[in-house]
């Protein structure tokens, strides 16, 4: 196969004058498409453009340059290790970790399928199509689609079809929307792609594997062998990827199957992108790019999600293109749940009682700077965050432990100033901003517990079988 990646540099976008009109005209003006894709794992650095130079992800950085970043976004929390599920529930429902359907405090309409957001952008007159992974998903969200596929394989061994997988995405995606130029479906379209990639299993077809050397990968400023100390869940599944202690080695390797996976994620989505401009639908088409969730990779030497580094679980990507959009960049703290209010707003739709996300239009519009003045995140009742346009403090309750971080000096949070005499203030001052978020979005796992256990920890032996994440 020719590897050719489509030029989408030349695409006329228009301003944000021009965008700002748009929103505001009659509802007989012509309404945009969106297609949003959103990958499985993905760091919030994790394309070329974001910052990290090895990786070749030429179609997705052209949407960067078309398009606004926003550096600081993030999914809320999970009480669960796979934190993808409440993850992808609170982006189609726009509430917050322990407000989603099922959650203790979820309100009474939350699990109303008229509320999920492929029917409320139905409801404001668009077709709505879905394609993406099995399981870890909001299945009664994405069941709200009206065309929904789930990606069962088609490959003639496990390696092949998840090395396929995008392929196929995009060759559906592809038909869709051939279908409706035959069609001539007057409708706008709503698209949300949820491909598997790059979690693991991470195989990748051989033209993008080839493209990376294990022996030169760089490794992270943060990379460490172990972590060094219980997080809480030191050795749930995603940990046990990788041997302990870590290895420059494997993490080497590990990181070249990922970049591969998301290098070949990159070409099937610009064959999207390049059927969107053959057919004259780019110009009017919004498009979104983001993930469910953070992954280590070998930082703090963890490997998994299931933690709240800045290069770990709850940070993500997040890039908006389209119509009217400038090329830019946005420091504001923002949330995955933000997306339903701002996909409601493009489409016109009102947004249904409990959305807890806030628009991001406003954003996009220069009309505002920030959302939010604080930002904070959970991973079960063993770790809480908060953090501002510096500051960054972790909490691990079950071991009495706290971190804070100057991320302004520190963005790959090397240096814990938690213990440092001057750092009292800052700490009492950022302990009090998380307890108030977690009061406001009704999270009441303690921030201290009466019998902390110790924080020290050995990995288990090498082929040792832990239950559940646990020995």
């Amino acid at each position: 196969m020719r590897w050719t990646f489509p030029n989408l540099k030349a695409v006329a976008i228009g301003s944000l004058v021009v965008f700002g009109s748009n929103l505001v005209q009659a509802k007989t003006s012509k309404l945009p498409n969106i297609i949003h894709i959103h990958s499985d794992d993905h760091r919030s650095d994790g394309l070329h453009a974001l910052g990290t130079p090895q990786l070749i992800t030429p179609n997705l950085d052209a949407l960067i340059e078309r398009g606004v970043t926003f550096t600081h976004c993030y999914t809320m929390g999970s009480m669960i290790g796979a934190v993808c599920t409440p993850s992808r529930t609170m982006l189609l429902t726009g509430r917050s970790w322990q407000r989603i359907p099922e959650a203790p405090d979820a309100a009474s309409n939350a699990a109303d399928p008229s509320t999920f957001l492929p029917r409320v952008i139905q409801a404001a007159g668009y077709q709505t199509w879905h394609m993406g992974k099995k399981g870890n998903g909001f299945i009664a969200g994405i069941q709200e689609f009206e065309t929904s596929i789930i990606d069962g394989g088609m490959g003639e061994t496990p390696q092949d079809d998840r090395a396929h997988c995008c392929k196929r995405m995009a060759d559906r995606t592809i038909e869709f929307l051939e279908s409706r130029s035959k069609g001539k479906d007057s409708k706008p379209f709503y698209i949300y792609l949820a491909p598997p990639v790059p979690h693991d299993p991470r195989f990748a077809e051989p033209e993008f594997q080839k493209l990376y050397d294990p022996t030169k990968i760089t490794l992270s400023p943060a990379f460490l062998p172990l972590h060094p100390f219980d997080n809480g869940e030191i050795t749930v599944r995603d940990e046990q990827t990788a041997p302990w202690p870590r290895t420059p080695e494997d993490t080497k390797q590990q990181l070249a199957d990922y970049y591969a996976c998301i290098t070949g994620l990159d070409y099937h989505v610009g064959r999207i992108f390049a059927e969107l401009k053959t057919k004259g639908l780019l110009e009017n088409t919004i498009v979104i790019f983001s993930g469910d969730n953070g992954l280590s990779m070998g930082d703090h030497g963890l490997f998994g999600k299931q933690n709240l580094y800045e290069f770990g679980g709850m940070h993500v990507p997040l890039v908006i293109a389209g119509p009217g959009i400038s090329k830019g960049k946005s420091d504001a703290l923002v949330y995955l749940m933000d997306l339903f209010p701002t996909i409601a707003e493009f489409a016109r739709a009102k947004d249904p009682m409990g959305v807890e996300g806030k628009s991001l239009v406003p954003l996009l519009m220069g009309q505002k700077t920030k959302v939010r003045e604080v930002l904070y995140t959970g991973y079960r009742d063993c770790q809480r965050s908060i953090r501002d346009d510096r500051w960054k403090l972790i909490r691990y309750p079950l071991i009495n432990y706290t971190q804070l971080f100057d991320l302004s000096t520190d963005p790959h949070e090397l240096n814990n100033l938690a213990d440092q005499a001057n750092s009292n203030e800052t700490v009492q001052k950022m302990t009090s901003l998380l307890e108030k978020e977690m009061a406001d979005y009704s999270d009441k796992f303690p921030l201290v517990v009466t019998n902390p256990k110790p924080a020290e920890w050995t990995p288990p032996p090498l082929g040792s079988k832990i239950k559940n994440g646990k020995k």
